[in-house]
């Protein structure tokens, strides 16, 4: 195997896994409709769905902000699997409503 393949070979193995396309579609959003959002071509974000682009932080919040969570599960959560939280269900509101209750009876000090 000379350098580059080896190289390619390499590059392949420890390329770091995400999950920026699962969030997309799992948001019903195309390639074309996030690039316009984005301000960039379908073509960059194909890119970087598929590793032949990096990423960086300031992408994976504008994305977090679009598909509705946060940049960490951009790069470890795969929406589609089994949720990680009740709270992924509940809307802004409800989120404040959770919140508020939970800090009523953090005040109280009751436990239940």
């Amino acid at each position: 195997m000379d350098r580059a393949a080896l190289r390619r070979h390499v590059g392949r193995m420890i390329k770091p896994r995400h999950f920026l396309r699962e969030w997309r579609q799992h948001k019903g959003l195309t390639l074309e409709q996030i690039a316009e959002r984005l301000h960039t071509t379908h073509a960059t974000i194909s890119r970087i769905e598929r590793g032949k682009l990096p990423y960086n932080q300031t992408l994976l919040e504008k994305l977090a902000e679009e598909y509705g969570t946060d940049p960490a599960s951009l790069l470890m959560r795969d929406p589609s699997s089994q949720r990680w939280s009740i709270l992924d269900d509940v809307t802004p509101v409800e989120r404040g409503q959770v919140a508020a209750f939970i800090e009523a009876i953090r005040k109280t000090g009751t436990n239940g």
